[in-house]
């Protein structure tokens, strides 16, 4: 006898209408994200990224043109969300697009720690995160910001509220 359970994931044309949504959010809904330029750069469950562009209005230091520290703890904390958002996706792939962005607007930061290593100089930047537990109420995520020459800027750990 087989007991195995089929699992229902949602279709292709779901999955594709879930990542526009997605999309719209993280760089034109959330504001503070839409200032910075965030930009969703893969939608990968295991390592989802996000980037942005250097600009004037993100400098911290202008002699030496660097990013702020601020941007750079924004776009390590925007990505740990995101990477907790996809991973709610795959945890709950039989739910609809809008189910699971009601899911997004229950996720909030806990804590969040970030590690700057380098100066964050560059043309543009990417960062990117990897669930490292996904729990019924708590998810913990690991973050990573290079440059466009694959400098690692900054590292970020981070917890989370999901439900």
């Amino acid at each position: 006898m087989n007991t195995s359970i089929a699992v229902v994931r949602r279709s292709p044309e779901e999955q594709v209408r879930l990542e526009a949504m997605l999309q719209e959010i993280v760089e034109h809904r959330l504001k503070f994200n839409e200032i910075i330029g965030l930009r969703v750069a893969s939608f990968d469950p295991e390592t989802p990224r996000l980037s942005f562009d250097m600009r004037p209005e993100l400098v911290g230091s202008y002699i030496h043109n660097r990013l702020h520290g601020g941007v750079i703890a924004t776009a390590l904390d925007t990505v740990g969300g995101f990477a907790v958002t996809m991973g709610l996706a795959e945890k709950h792939a039989d739910e609809t697009a809008e189910q699971i962005t009601v899911r997004l607007g229950r996720i909030g930061t806990i804590d969040l720690r970030v590690d700057y290593l380098h100066q964050g100089v560059g043309r543009s930047f990417h960062a990117s995160a990897k669930v490292v537990r996904l729990g019924g109420r708590i998810a913990s995520v690991r973050m990573e910001l290079l440059n466009d020459a694959d400098l690692l800027i900054a590292t970020g750990t981070a917890a989370y509220i999901i439900s």
